[in-house]
């Protein structure tokens, strides 16, 4: 097959909300106005992001649902993606399974993908997603102020659970496994929040790695709870919190908001069926303490996954 005919039988899609599409060379698109335009991207690499044996739709999926979750952190709506792939080989059965998962996330939740690029090389899949957000309403990292309630959704340490499992070659649950391969990007969760919290972030190398990045931008530090943390690890091991404080890949949202609003958020919670958690509270000085249900503190010899140390 050619790069074109790739591009034509997998990943040439009906586009919305687009002037101009895939097929010459340049996407146009038009932001509405009095919104700003939220541009991220990600890469996902065999080997490092996920096993080479991973089912190819799972690929697909994660490889829009991580960058997805960067707009659900800024409180923006996802609308346009651009993929960059590089391929081993043009095998239609793999590229049939992957761009399957990747437009059933990307129709889920509103992306149409716009345009891209091929190559022939060891596989790595990048997107650059973008999406729209009305004029200073972005939630950003540096916003959080001293006082605010911390708060995270969902339940975290299911995908690094996963990744045990499969590592030591044994059975995985199924909700562990669902939780690694198709995580579910928070974006009416990021909307929700757009004029209560003060900052957010997703969780992608793990709750203390990430968190740690808004108390730097807002020089500020934290007191976490535990015990306030959701996650299915009842036993208070080493390996228990680092799953859950370091484990990272939960593409949950971590955010900071006034304590005024803490009712709002529980309704917000309610209102989307997504368990939110307040879990501590920023603090002076710097850094991140953990305290266990009998307020000891609980020590780790790393924070998150970094691509450069782990």
């Amino acid at each position: 097959m050619s790069e074109f005919s790739i591009i034509q039988q997998y990943f040439n899609r009906p586009c919305q909300e687009t002037d101009l599409g895939i097929g010459d060379d340049a996407a146009l698109i038009s932001v509405p106005q009095g919104y700003q335009l939220a541009i991220s991207t990600d890469m996902l690499v065999s080997g490092t992001h996920f096993f080479p044996d991973t089912a190819a739709n799972h690929i697909g999926w994660k490889a829009m649902a991580v960058n997805i979750s960067d707009m659900a952190a800024m409180g923006a709506e996802a609308k346009w993606a651009t993929l960059s792939i590089a391929l081993p080989e043009a095998n239609p059965a793999w590229l049939n399974q992957f761009s399957a998962g990747l437009f059933e996330c990307a129709e889920q939740f509103g992306v149409s993908v716009i345009g891209g690029d091929t190559t022939r090389g060891p596989l790595n899949i990048s997107l650059q997603i973008m999406g729209v957000i009305p004029r200073d309403q972005a939630l950003t990292r540096h916003g959080a102020q001293l006082g605010d309630e911390i708060w995270h959704s969902g339940y975290l340490g299911h995908a690094a659970q996963a990744l045990k499992y499969l590592q030591s070659n044994q059975s995985c649950p199924a909700n562990l496994l669902s939780a690694l391969h198709r995580p579910q990007p928070r974006i009416q969760l990021g909307i929700a929040l757009r004029t209560i919290a003060h900052s957010a972030i997703d969780i992608s190398d793990g709750l203390l790695a990430d968190l740690g990045h808004i108390l730097e931008a807002s020089a500020l530090g934290a007191e976490i709870a535990w015990p306030n943390i959701a996650h299915q690890l009842k036993a208070p091991t080493e390996d228990n919190y680092a799953m859950v404080l370091s484990g990272g890949d939960d593409y949950e949202l971590c955010f900071t908001a006034p304590p005024s609003a803490h009712e709002q958020i529980v309704a917000i919670g309610q209102t989307l069926g997504l368990p939110l958690s307040c879990i501590g509270h920023t603090c002076q000085p710097s850094g991140i303490r953990v305290l266990d249900a009998q307020q000891q503190a609980i020590t780790l010899q790393g924070k998150g996954y970094d691509h450069f140390k782990n």
